[in-house]
């Protein structure tokens, strides 16, 4: 199997493509995504930048020895032949109005080269399809086409990168079931205020020897600790699309969090860190490293030192990763995407209906849709 870092740095931290904070300079963008001191994993994916971020990952790549380092790729939305539809993107690789099963193949395979070409680098460690939409869970022709990435050398390994948002929670485990033995990695969105959904996946992923990537492990900033309810945000900052007072309710549970953190000699976001490599198919923790606005903003280098002395070793007790999900129970706080209940109409390319398949496969694992992953208005 292939290794990833226990920590990552992803190409959407620093402001310029995912708009999370300040923007910050070229030098210290490419200074951010270099791996060295403590730091050897980055992920980056074709569409951000319609392909500059993995250039940015390239120069900051330039003249280091392959084997120092670990690069995870994404591709999956079309921004070649597809049209950006305002705020939903770029159209992903299998939207009929591009093409049919027969070119998904060939789409993954000019997809990956163009993005390995862009990032300087002959292979991939691990290559991810990014953000699918129903037919990238379920169809095979879309995996083999990811397994023939691999078989070409184009990746050591391949997996599948569900969202932008949380959910896709059967769609999820239904694929890494019946297409396990091609997936060797997952990413989902997990931290200790979002225990929910991410960790209905773990135990499938586990079972399926599949390793887990998570990201979102801040919380939208919170737990590095200079993000407070009087932090200015640009307007398409895309936490400002939160719920109303998520970030004084988010602070005081991270406040009753910090007698554990403190017990285990950790900082808040080393806490979230090791409470999602607690569980066993966590890998990888890549939380978003975000330049804020303000005097109490903190530098994005601090926060990149911080995370690069996260502690090899597990220092959470069981009894503590048990309290801290407690803490941040957050069962029912939003609509989930993917395949619900309570969508109605046509399939979106992030949302559509549950399927008798899909309801089987929560039968199986004792999730029940209308219970387990419904939004509690």
């Amino acid at each position: 199997m292939t290794e990833l870092g226990r920590s990552a740095i992803g190409t959407w931290s620093g402001g310029r493509y995912m708009r999370f904070g300040e923007a910050i300079s070229d030098d210290r963008l490419e200074a951010l995504f270099r791996p060295g001191e403590g730091i050897d994993t980055v992920i980056t994916a074709d569409v951000y930048g319609e392909g500059e971020a993995d250039r940015a990952l390239g120069r900051a790549l330039a003249g280091l020895e392959r084997e120092s380092y670990r690069v995870a790729g994404a591709v999956g939305h079309d921004f070649i032949s597809g049209e950006r539809q305002g705020a939903k993107g770029f159209p992903r690789f299998t939207d009929p109005s591009l093409r049919g099963p027969d070119g998904y193949a060939s789409y993954l395979r000019g997809a990956a080269e163009r993005s390995l070409e862009a990032v300087g680098i002959e292979r991939f460690d691990v290559l991810l399809l990014h953000n699918p939409d129903r037919t990238g869970y379920e169809s095979p022709a879309v995996w083999e086409g990811m397994a023939a990435l691999r078989e070409a050398g184009l990746a050591d390994a391949v997996g599948i990168a569900p969202g932008p948002a949380n959910g896709f929670t059967l769609d999820l485990i239904a694929c890494l079931e019946r297409f396990g033995d091609v997936i060797d990695w997952a990413m989902v969105i997990l931290n200790p205020l979002e225990p929910w959904p991410g960790e209905l996946v773990l135990d499938t992923a586990a079972a399926q020897n599949v390793s887990v990537i998570t990201r979102v492990v801040d919380y939208g900033g919170l737990f590095w600790g200079d993000l407070g309810p009087d932090t200015p945000m640009h307007e398409h900052d895309h936490r400002r699309f939160r719920p109303d007072g998520w970030i004084g309710r988010g602070l005081e549970a991270i406040e009753t969090m910090r007698p554990v953190a403190s017990d285990a000699e950790l900082s808040d976001i080393q806490l979230a860190c090791a409470w999602n490599l607690a569980h066993p198919s966590v890998a990888c923790a890549a939380p978003t490293l975000i330049q804020e606005a303000g005097p109490e903003a903190r530098p994005i280098e601090d926060k990149r030192s911080e995370l690069a002395s996260l502690p090899i070793e597990g220092r959470l007790k069981p009894e503590q990763v048990d309290a801290i999900r407690e803490i941040g129970d957050n069962r029912g706080s939003m609509k989930l995407k993917g395949a619900s209940a309570e969508h109605e109409g046509e399939d979106a390319p992030d949302r559509w209906g549950l399927s008798d398949a899909l309801i089987a496969t929560g039968e199986r694992h004792g999730i029940a849709p209308e219970r387990d992953l419904a939004y509690a208005v």
